[in-house]
């Protein structure tokens, strides 16, 4: 855990920031020469797909007893997902919305509280697969918040859903004020995207056959 924490503190902190302040994620995009029209932020989509506001007060208790039963994000105690909780928003979204793109550049990941999200590639060759169709407790586009790369998938709501956003910004300001909890939620979130993308490699292998 030492050495992620590390990695999240920046080396050579700019003239008059602090070191322990980080702005990791949102200048990642930046950094990587991604222009910031191709940037899709979640305000944007939030209006986009007509998302309305959810109380936090049922947001967070949505978010802590899904990660309670996840294999993984159940090693944040309670306290810690209590903490986390301020850094979250949390919205309701109609169906038949894409709350994610393909292929698009965004930085923000989502957390599906309540509903179902549907999770579709286009292949090359113009073949529309559909890799998942997610459960409350998933995350996703987590992918393009750690690494800024375009997202690999569509995710659309196949029903009213409920979310939690995290987005570049909130995590930064995570990274500033509870370095530790920062590092934890990187590390869960890395191992869970590697879980993840094992079994998407499987399912467009057999695809291919």
């Amino acid at each position: 855990m030492k050495g992620i924490l590390s990695l999240l503190k920046p080396k050579n902190p700019k003239p008059g920031e602090d070191a322990g302040d980080s702005v990791l994620f949102t200048t990642a995009f930046a950094s990587l020469g991604v222009d910031e029209s191709l940037l899709v932020p979640w305000e944007a989509r939030a209006v986009e797909v007509g998302a309305k506001r959810l109380p936090k007060s049922r947001g967070g208790k949505l978010l802590q007893t899904l990660w309670a039963k996840d294999k993984y994000m159940a090693h944040l105690d309670q306290n810690a997902v209590e903490r986390m909780e301020r850094f979250f928003q949390f919205a309701a979204i109609p169906p038949n919305r894409d709350v994610i793109r393909q292929d698009e550049y965004g930085n923000f990941m989502v957390v599906l509280l309540s509903g179902t999200i549907a999770v579709d590639r286009v292949q090359p060759w113009g073949e529309q697969l559909r890799l998942a169709e997610t459960r409350p407790g998933d995350i996703l586009g987590e992918m393009s918040l750690l690494d800024s790369g375009m997202r690999f998938s569509a995710c659309t709501t196949l029903n009213d859903c409920e979310v939690a956003v995290l987005s570049a910004e909130a995590m930064d300001e995570m990274m500033a004020q509870d370095p530790q909890l920062a590092a934890s939620l990187v590390a869960l979130l890395a191992r869970k995207l590697s879980l993840r993308l094992r079994v998407v490699s499987a399912r467009l292998s057999e695809n291919q056959r």
